[in-house]
């Protein structure tokens, strides 16, 4: 008993020692988060180290890092490997320019790399991230990974064990990052398919500030002819200029929408002016000048009213072109064509709209009746887009929506809700109608305010057509912030049924992050669907996703 007595202080002396002496190992954790990795970004948030030093240890010197590739396509795609020092700030893929600090860096392309770096690490817990640079040319449709071997600290190697949720990040491109351009922020996004197969994203581009109308705001423009791995540089679609003799921070145009007409050459993209500003109590301002600070939104108090005139209400606007938008002519209003008198807004909804199978053309519209209250509907052409008609309200209490055409050739009206706001239960879900008389009546479609959660944002619906087994089939994406209470987790959903239900197992994630949430989705080819989405890695991110797993 003795002796026994003895080995165990004997062992607790050494124990003892090794945790005075701080040679007890590091506590090492690694986590994979799926946020897109991006072409046009430096630094792409792969893998998140949690260092701990005990308390009871001495100050130790981290020395090297052993990473390895495993589970990424192919590690040609990598330009560079950085990892980045963040001290206790643990958010994932932050890559915050002002906190992080180069721990090392390498360019080596293999199977391993090594990392090698001299950063102190006091007792307590330690963040690094691990980031990845990606060529021009990477293919979007493969995935990257990391994980992390080994660390050495004060000259001794330890282990790292596995990771729980080990992940491929998709890969997609930046269109829009911050300060880009000199534009402050880049938002709401719209994306089509030109008959071509030239791509457009448009978007609103916020040149002081990210905030909304009123604002300095022209709706951007990028095209890309290769499937969109590249994207030519910005040009302006829509520009009210110093209208009226106002300075252009009181003449923006936001929430853009376009449309493919299918049976021409015509594209289009609808946008809502604000000249000066309406105050809040529904009188328009005179006088605004450069250095006149007052602001209203068009959905707050009394910013819109009823008319038609410029200084009554806000206004419709759509341009045109007819060269796959290289070009776009000067706008056409549409205020008094379409508008209720006695609606205090008529507007588009931001994304995009579709050709029926007949050849009518659809955007996607919402606006405010005669007392103010919010509504979705949609607007029409049946003669090439000579002239719009405007539909009766779906529903009121909703605004930006998406509109698709189903297998009956009915229209369905996917809305966002104001219902829905704080609401955690299985009552939250997007507002759901159908029509099939062009919106002269609608009637709720059993999916609607279950089927979809959201946390009152914008979303995308899209009809997807493909040929399997020599039959042509096709299918509805619904794109969103998968939560009821935050936007963040971007996912595409996928249903069979014209949208009666959305499996699980047909989600795809592509963004777990925080975001401003708003997305758009088109028709890449019969194999691939594309995104153009507010990403929590950029302004706005383009993702191809291969969608052939999910097809019948």
């Amino acid at each position: 008993m003795y002796r026994m007595c003895s080995l165990l202080m004997l062992l607790s002396f050494i124990v003892g020692q090794a945790v005075a002496d701080g040679s007890t190992p590091p506590k090492v954790v690694q986590s994979q988060f799926q946020v897109p990795a991006l072409i046009n970004k430096t630094d792409n948030p792969v893998l998140k180290i949690k260092v701990t030093i005990p308390e009871s240890a001495k100050r130790a010197q981290l020395e090297a890092i052993q990473l390895s590739t495993v589970r990424t396509t192919a590690v040609k795609d990598i330009k560079a490997i950085r990892v980045y020092y963040y001290g206790s700030d643990s958010i994932a893929g932050a890559m915050n320019e002002v906190k992080k600090q180069l721990f090392g860096q390498s360019t080596a392309r293999g199977g391993e790399v090594r990392i090698t770096g001299n950063q102190p690490l006091d007792p307590g817990d330690h963040f690094l991230w691990v980031s990845y640079e990606l060529f021009d040319d990477t293919n979007l449709d493969h995935v990257i990974s990391a994980s992390c071997l080994s660390l050495t600290v004060d000259g001794k190697t330890t282990a790292v064990g596995a990771m729980e949720r080990p992940i491929g990040q998709r890969l997609g491109v930046a269109v829009r990052r911050h300060q880009q351009d000199g534009v402050h922020t880049a938002r709401i996004p719209g994306l089509a398919r030109a008959n071509d197969g030239t791509f457009l994203a448009i978007f609103d581009a916020r040149y002081e500030s990210a905030r909304d109308l009123q604002g300095h705001i022209d709706i951007g423009l990028h095209r890309s002819t290769d499937n969109g791995q590249t994207w030519e540089p910005l040009q302006i679609a829509m520009d009210m200029g110093e209208w009226g003799g106002l300075p252009q921070k009181f003449n923006g145009v936001s929430d853009a929408s376009i449309l493919v007409d299918k049976n021409s050459n015509t594209m289009y993209i609808a946008g809502l002016w604000m000249h000066g500003i309406i105050n809040e109590q529904g009188k328009w301002i005179a006088g605004l000048h450069e250095n006149s600070d007052d602001w209203n939104h068009q959905w707050r108090n009394k910013a819109s009213q009823s008319g038609f005139g410029e200084r009554q209400t806000s206004q419709f606007l759509i341009v045109k072109s007819t060269d796959g938008g290289k070009t776009w002519n000067e706008p056409v209003n549409l205020t008094r064509m379409c508008k209720k008198e006695e609606w205090w807004l008529w507007a588009p909804a931001p994304g995009n709209g579709i050709t029926l199978a007949d050849g009518t053309l659809v955007l996607p519209t919402q606006g405010r009746d005669e007392k103010g209250r919010s509504f979705s509907n949609i607007t029409y052409s049946t003669d090439g887009g000579n002239t719009w008609k405007t539909s009766n309200p779906a529903y009121s209490g909703t605004t930006e929506c998406a509109v698709v055409q189903l297998s009956d050739n009915s229209l369905m009206l996917n809305m966002r809700s104001g219902r829905n706001k704080g609401k955690l239960g299985d009552d939250n879900g997007r507002a759901i109608a159908v029509t099939n008389d062009l919106g002269t009546s609608w009637q709720a479609h059993p999916s609607s305010f279950g089927a979809l959660p959201e946390p009152v944002c914008m979303a995308s619906l899209y009809k997807h057509e493909y040929q399997a087994d020599g039959v042509r089939q096709s299918m509805l994406l619904f794109s969103n912030p998968n939560s009821k209470q935050f936007r963040e987790n971007m996912t595409i959903k996928i249903s069979h049924d014209d949208g009666n239900t959305w499996p699980e197992d047909h989600w795809i994630l592509l963004d777990e992050g925080r975001s401003r949430g708003y997305s758009c989705l088109t028709t890449v080819d019969e194999r691939h669907m594309g995104i153009l989405y507010e990403s929590s890695q950029a302004d706005l991110v383009f993702q191809r996703i291969d969608v052939r797993a999910y097809q019948r």
